[in-house]
């Protein structure tokens, strides 16, 4: 009876599984434990990266948008304002003289 025991165990197990390996000094525990903290930490650094990667995105587009930008100068000013008929043709060349423009 033993040794039908001993051959229908060795019918289910997968080839090359012999008895020797980490489960015979009683490894498996300790290098479960080991393994979930090591993959809890590499999952916090995907996700830490993966935000600092998101913040980088945002700041360095913000900060293209305001270099695209030109800074409003003193005589394109004065073309919006007269553009909306806040000061007359009059003024304008005033202004624009006095800006040093021709």
């Amino acid at each position: 009876m033993i040794a039908m025991i001993a051959l229908f165990r060795g019918a289910f197990q997968p080839p090359g599984s012999g008895e020797m390996g980490p489960r015979m000094w009683g490894w498996e525990y300790h290098m479960g434990l080991f393994s979930i903290l090591l993959m809890g930490l590499f999952w916090i650094a995907v996700i830490v990266a993966i935000l600092f990667l998101i913040r980088w995105l945002i700041v360095s587009t913000s900060h293209r948008n305001r270099e695209a930008r030109p800074a409003d100068s003193a005589l394109e000013i004065l073309k919006i304002r007269y553009a909306k008929g806040e000061i007359n043709k009059e003024e304008f060349e005033e202004k624009k003289r006095d800006l040093g423009y021709q």
